[in-house]
């Protein structure tokens, strides 16, 4: 008897990965590509090129290329890592902008559904499946609809998840904190070095915009930071901060509107004290190309991260404040809400309103800083910059109450770095194992200390049999 609701799950599988039942959607080339239904032995580029396919690489979450560090070799060279671009037509690499946008320069490989009436000269090598997937499309539809890119299939994953899989409960745990520990002493030990030349405020300082950069703008805030010296000077509260802040950034509009022109409002305000200092500040002006705005939570765009800085700049007790947090007694339950208090403003009457400078006001006030970004700042920064200036003052006893900090110190919020790695080390979530953000900063280490120095078939690294070894 024929399933009625097998009937209508096709269905609904079809709406979702399937344009008709020969046209597949891009979702589910995509799903092909990540579990390598193809046959894969005699595969051929569009130019008649053989390949090979040693890693399909990790799907990218974060915009760009489909899936980095692919690891392929196509015709006489030697395998290669790199990125996979997958279209649905070959027209796809030129109409999408591909071949101007930079992130695109890592691409080896674009896959496609059809085979290309032309190519390009300037287009990396191009895959068509049509003819090689290893069963119907409905039948892909349907055996795929569950599979997430965010989840690794189990052929791909690292070659040290067996063994890390197989310590006990114990092993796993002190595995990431010893690695927590050396990502913790790296850090502090380049603090110590750049307060040789700059002195311990400023680079607390340099840090701290660093991290408030994130991942996109850890230069540019690195550079405003360390050119404090000059613009720091002559500047008390709050808007006056932020206006050398924005004008130094080259982030503020280019021209007021009418509205603007004719009312008191903060841009007006802000305007009217970077008029009558740009001047003296020319030579300290970044060019606007520094930042990267592209894939930016509004609520980290760096107008907002550089109006919550000025008000720490403008608290001249701030750093004595984080000296004081770290003798003071707190049990660990409130580590993160004790700091929270010191490094969150009450309230920011434009920032607390609006993301940015063109964006309309909020229906409620926002915080300009998260627990999440707490948690970053302690266990990158201000833990690290108080344990080492600990140190180099003898103050053993300290430097015990940080390290206890650290290591009791609750998990950050998860990311894509994260979720990617506990994939490929593990072989999942593994919840149980990262309650701390200091097991978080181990795995990360390890990622830094091995996959980063090997490819995604994991050639060469030296991890897994280390951990085999130390389980022996």
């Amino acid at each position: 008897m024929e399933n009625v609701y097998t009937c209508w799950r096709a269905g609904a599988v079809a709406g979702t990965f399937l344009r008709d039942e020969n046209f597949p959607a891009e979702r589910l080339l995509q799903a092909v590509w990540q579990h390598q239904r193809l046959h894969r032995e005699g595969l051929k580029t569009a130019n008649g090129k053989s390949m090979r396919i040693f890693h399909p690489g990790f799907a990218s979450v974060e915009g760009g290329p489909d899936f980095r560090d692919a690891v392929l070799q196509i015709g006489d060279d030697a395998p290669r890592s790199g990125d996979v671009e997958i279209d649905l037509n070959a027209s796809g690499w030129r109409a999408h902008g591909h071949d101007k946008n930079p992130n695109f320069k890592n691409v080896l490989l674009h896959v496609v559904w059809e085979i290309p009436k032309t190519q390009a000269a300037d287009a990396p090598a191009i895959l068509c499946l049509q003819n090689v997937l290893d069963a119907p499309l409905a039948e892909l539809s349907l055996s795929l609809e569950n599979a997430s890119l965010r989840a690794l299939p189990e052929s791909f994953r690292g070659k040290c998840c067996a063994p890390l899989r197989e310590l006990d409960e114990r092993k796993l745990p002190e595995l990431l904190n010893q690695a927590a520990a050396v990502r913790f002493q790296n850090k502090a030990e380049q603090f110590r070095v750049r307060a040789k030349s700059a002195g311990w405020e400023q680079t607390l300082w340099e840090n701290l915009f660093r991290a408030l950069g994130y991942k996109h703008n850890v230069w540019p805030m690195q550079n405003v930071a360390e050119m404090k010296t000059n613009w720091s000077r002559r500047a008390d509260s709050v808007l006056e901060f932020q206006a050398r802040l924005f004008g130094i950034g080259n982030l503020l509009p280019d021209e007021l509107t009418r509205a603007q022109k004719s009312s008191d409002s903060y841009l007006r305000r802000i305007w009217d004290i970077w008029w009558r200092e740009r001047d003296g500040f020319e030579d300290y002006i970044l060019p606007r190309v520094s930042w990267k705005f592209h894939g930016l939570r509004p609520a980290n765009h760096p107008q907002r991260r550089l109006a919550l800085a000025a008000h720490w700049l403008a608290r001249r007790d701030f750093v004595r404040e984080i000296e004081k947090w770290v003798v003071s007694e707190i049990p660990d339950k409130k580590l993160l809400s004790s700091l929270h208090g010191i490094l969150q403003v009450e309230q920011d009457e434009f920032w607390s309103w609006h993301w940015t400078f063109k964006s309309p006001r909020l229906k409620n006030p926002q915080p300009l800083l998260g627990d999440a970004r707490v948690t970053d700042l302690a266990v990158n920064v201000i833990l690290p910059w108080l344990w080492i200036r600990a140190g180099e003052g003898r103050s053993e006893k300290i430097q015990r109450k940080i390290e206890r900090r650290y290591f009791a110190w609750p998990a950050a919020e998860d990311n894509s770095v994260l979720k990617l790695a506990r994939q490929r080390l593990l072989g999942g979530s593994n919840g149980k194992f990262f309650t701390t953000a200091a097991a978080q900063q181990g795995l990360i280490q390890i990622i830094r200390d091995f996959c980063d120095h090997s490819n995604a078939v994991c050639d060469n690294c030296q991890f897994p049999g280390l951990v085999r070894d130390w389980k022996r």
